[in-house]
């Protein structure tokens, strides 16, 4: 699988109705034809909620939406960016000279981030312009990642017109790296399913280095996405930064108190590997040496032996750095109890037990809980959403991406799913005239999708 690279597919434009539609669009904005199009699927991660930035593996799967873009490789330099959907204004800029502004989360940062990782990756100086119309149908800030897709999609846009290849982990990297241009300290799961998902079965992905496992999901029950209609731009957000921040300096007081070389420890999975003890006897370490009132920035240079100064310009992001308490406990617990709940998700899976599905969904359940008490990401809607869809026969649900809004998962038994559909509909989105005009995109049963590929016309 390492080798592997992003599939190219010839097609009948005709026979393909949406990329039949971006197509005159295409020709109707740029008057020309597109060369091919690219996808990137979005994903939902069933189980496994922000713990892949700290070295741990997750469990999600691609969903049907994705990110389209059409594309015609031009003579100029000049980069020219559209988007079907007349919210998202057009860009153009010269390919030799990218600048993204990390202070403004637009729509085009997110296919500059690809771009750039790309053009660094292979050190090109003089690129080739393009003409690119993007058409989206993943909801934005619904915790799908659409914007994880749209960085995918782009890369793969820009390693196609260079005609150069790379496999799909290698894809994966890079364009989880270079997201963090625009300032979101993500760890990599989002590119990674986008790139290495397969139709028909979910992935365990576990990092450094990156690899991606078949898991077989029940046959009993499906996954059904409810959107929540709050919409969470992490990329924009405190919240975000803060909780890797808080999971960093939580590893390096546990490493500490461990007489481990904590200066050298960044994620919270290297303490328990160097420990070299189960996720189980680090939740116990984690009880022993960190408490549960938030912790002052005097208190964390006590525990490390350094300064205020040093804390601040040599740990803290510039986007943290004028914060004053941090909760470590409560973000380590979550991250290795969340940890272990993807392995036994896992296992579970593996083993098909005749109660999988309700053993599936009490994990969820669990997961949901630790993401609302322990690591603070959930809000009014989510919970409520949760409790809605537990009521009306999900086996477990719990809310998927980074939270603080966005879309909410649940395992329901097959039988139920048109009750449960029915049922959620009145009680979540008809009360509500905004959710209601929301709701065409909001409530979905899902299967898992296929990965990024290459359109050509046939």
């Amino acid at each position: 699988m390492a080798a592997e690279e992003p599939t190219t597919r010839r097609v009948l434009v005709a026979e393909h109705p949406r990329l039949l539609k971006l197509k005159e669009m295409f020709n109707s904005k740029f008057g020309s034809t597109p060369k091919f199009y690219v996808r990137a699927p979005g994903r939902v991660n069933i189980i496994g909620e922000h713990i892949d930035y700290c070295g741990y593996s997750v469990l999600p799967m691609a969903v049907e939406q994705d990110m389209l873009i059409a594309v015609e490789p031009v003579e100029t330099h000049t980069l020219q960016l559209a988007n079907t959907n007349p919210l998202y204004p057009d860009f153009s800029t010269s390919a030799n000279n990218i600048h993204i502004d990390k202070t403004k989360p637009v729509w085009h940062n997110y296919f500059l981030c690809g771009f750039k990782g790309i053009q660094e990756h292979f050190g090109l100086s003089k690129l080739t312009g393009m003409n690119c119309l993007v058409d989206g149908n993943i909801p934005p800030g619904s915790g799908l990642s659409s914007s994880s897709a749209l960085v995918c999609c782009a890369g793969l846009v820009t390693l196609t017109v260079l005609g150069m290849s790379l496999s799909k982990v290698e894809l994966a990297e890079i364009c989880a790296k270079s997201e963090r241009y625009i300032g979101t300290e993500g760890g990599g799961m989002d590119q990674s399913i986008s790139f290495l998902a397969e139709e028909g079965t979910a992935k365990l992905i576990e990092f450094s280095p990156l690899r991606a496992t078949d898991v077989k999901l029940p046959s009993g029950a499906v996954f059904v996405i409810a959107n929540s209609c709050v919409e969470m731009n992490k990329a924009a957000t405190s919240h975000f930064n803060l909780r890797v921040m808080e999971c960093r300096l939580a590893a390096k007081v546990l490493a500490k108190h461990k007489g481990l070389q904590w200066d050298k420890v960044l994620r919270l999975e290297e303490v328990q590997t160097q420990l070299g003890i189960s996720l189980e006897e680090m939740l116990l370490v984690t009880e022993d040496a960190l408490h549960a009132e938030p912790y002052s920035r005097e208190e964390i240079c006590k525990c490390l032996g350094i300064s205020v100064e040093e804390l601040r310009t040599q740990i803290l992001s510039p986007n943290t750095q004028d914060e004053l308490t941090f909760k470590l406990y409560q973000r380590a617990k979550h991250v290795y109890s969340e940890a272990a709940r993807v392995l036994q998700f896992k296992q579970v899976c593996e083993e098909a037990p005749a109660n999988a599905v309700q053993l599936l969904g009490e994990l969820m359940n669990q997961s949901h809980r630790s993401c609302r008490d322990m690591y603070e990401c959930s809000c009014p809607e989510l919970d409520q959403l949760v409790d809605i869809c537990r009521k009306f026969g999900a086996r477990g649900s719990r809310l998927t991406g980074a939270g603080w809004g966005g879309c909410t998962v649940s395992i329901v038994p097959t039988d139920m799913l048109p009750s449960f559909l029915t049922n959620v509909h009145a009680a979540y989105y008809q009360r509500s005239s905004s959710r209601l005009a929301l709701e065409k995109h909001s409530l979905f049963a899902t299967k898992p999708g296929g990965g990024a590929l290459v359109f050509l016309e046939a």
